[in-house]
C-alpha cells in the first residue's frame, strides 16, 4: 500500500499566507431559513456556495458598469 504524505503545518501556513495575499473575505449574515435553503439547494445541485456568491458579485459589478475581468 503506498504511503500518503501528511500535510504539514508548514504547508498549511504557506497556503494560508497565499490565500490572505490573493483573496478577500466577505462575511454576511442572513436569516437561518434563507441560509439553510441556500445550503440545501447548493448541496442538491452540487454547486459550490462560493461559486454562487462569486457569480452574484460579478453580475452586480457588470450591472453597475464594472467589468470583473478587468480586476
Amino acid at each position: 500500500m503506498p504511503e500518503s504524505k501528511r500535510k504539514t503545518k508548514t504547508s498549511s501556513a504557506v497556503k494560508d499566507r497565499y490565500n490572505a495575499r490573493v483573496y478577500g473575505s466577505i462575511l454576511t449574515r442572513v436569516p437561518k431559513p434563507l441560509a439553510e435553503a441556500f445550503k440545501a439547494k447548493c448541496a442538491e445541485t452540487g454547486t459550490p456556495q462560493a461559486q454562487v456568491v462569486k457569480r452574484a458579485i460579478e453580475q452586480f459589478l457588470r450591472d453597475h458598469g464594472v467589468d470583473p475581468a478587468s480586476l
